[in-house]
């Protein structure tokens, strides 16, 4: 591919290099929309436009093959990169996704010096802002047990109140019957498996009915860098699980396939259904802090380690490539000592 094409052809062209490097479908989608972003922002610059006369460009519009702009990646230097993460800073954005943003544009320079011929990387020289060094937000044990059982009580009330009929294809928001009381069994038994596994909301909805081992109590999961591992839950969790396929019947339709949790409408279930699930029955404790599903995932972590868990166990568990991914872990159960000792010592 020439250096010069348009914006479209040229994040097409490194989104594909990304699938076929096997980058997690998560971040192949962050990187390519941040440089979508930065060639936009980037386009905005007229040496690195395409033609110089209006009528040129005109030209250019009105041909099917030339649909939109037109940029030089070529012609990228240090100077555009720090003009976009300027703005950037000026939007408020965090040092987190500066971060990340500046690691799509090394990895699309590095493709584009492999891939595309260029002789300069100019996001070689970029600088990473230090993270900020912020703990993540955990539930108590008891405030877990209770967003676990906000589910189980909201099933039984529906049960009681569906009557034995098997109706229509489910939807969201219908009331009464044994469909809404099979979603609360399915709500039910994701809130366990995410807090017993500790696993990625990602990894959870790719789960396949094969990937669990009902007689080890076992699930199999594909995770970050389609590392594969092992990862264990409990009986409640069994006990919810059990309890949701024996009506996940109810939801799956001939396309269902053997996804573990199924949508209202018989597909897989999405991430961000999954996230809203968790705030919607996190909002019955008002003491409680709101987190999504990657909460449960910091609340497991530090609750196994605060009632003795070896770290590297919780490594291998959550399937962190590197300790030091791990050890965030026990700063948080260093704060909750902390806050308990100035609660209770007389003296603190």
């Amino acid at each position: 591919m020439s250096t010069t094409s348009t914006v479209a052809e040229v994040v097409s062209g490194y989104a594909e290099h990304l699938r076929s490097r096997d980058v997690s479908e998560h971040t192949a989608r962050a990187y390519v929309s941040d440089i979508t972003d930065f060639l936009d922002h980037a386009g905005h610059s007229t040496k690195m436009r395409r033609g110089t006369g209006d009528g040129e460009q005109a030209e250019q519009q009105g041909s099917p093959q030339n649909q939109g702009p037109r940029v030089d990646v070529s012609a990228i230097d240090l100077d555009d990169l720090r003009s976009w993460l300027i703005a950037l800073d000026d939007a408020g954005a965090a040092r987190s996704t500066v971060a990340r943003k500046i690691a799509a544009v090394r990895s699309f320079f590095a493709y584009g010096v492999s891939r595309l011929g260029l002789t300069n990387n100019p996001a070689a020289r970029l600088r990473t802002p230090k993270k900020e060094s912020r703990l993540p937000t955990v539930l108590k044990p008891q405030q877990a047990a209770e967003l676990i059982a906000a589910a189980e009580v909201a099933d039984s009330d529906g049960a009681e109140a569906g009557g034995s009929s098997a109706g229509t294809r489910p939807s969201e928001g219908e009331g009464e019957g044994p469909l809404e009381a099979a979603k609360r069994l399915r709500d039910a038994a994701i809130l366990e498996m995410l807090y017993a596994t500790a696993v990625r909301v990602s990894e959870l909805t790719e789960l396949d009915r094969s990937d669990v081992d009902h007689r080890s109590a076992m699930i199999t999961v594909l995770g970050k860098g389609n590392k594969e591992r092992r990862v264990p839950f409990g009986t409640p969790a069994q006990r919810a699980l059990d309890a949701w396929l024996s009506v996940r019947h109810l939801f799956a339709r001939s396309g269902s396939g053997d996804a573990l949790f199924l949508g209202v409408r018989g597909g897989r279930i999405g991430a961000r259904q999954v996230r809203e699930l968790v705030h919607r029955y996190g909002t019955d404790d008002p003491s409680a802090p709101d987190i999504g599903p990657h909460g449960l995932r910091h609340s497991a972590a530090t609750h196994m380690l605060d009632r003795g868990a070896d770290l590297r166990q919780i490594q291998e568990l959550l399937g962190h490539s590197t300790m030091s991914s791990t050890q965030i872990y026990t700063h948080v159960s260093m704060q909750r000592l902390q806050e308990t000792y100035r609660r209770a010592h007389p003296r603190a």
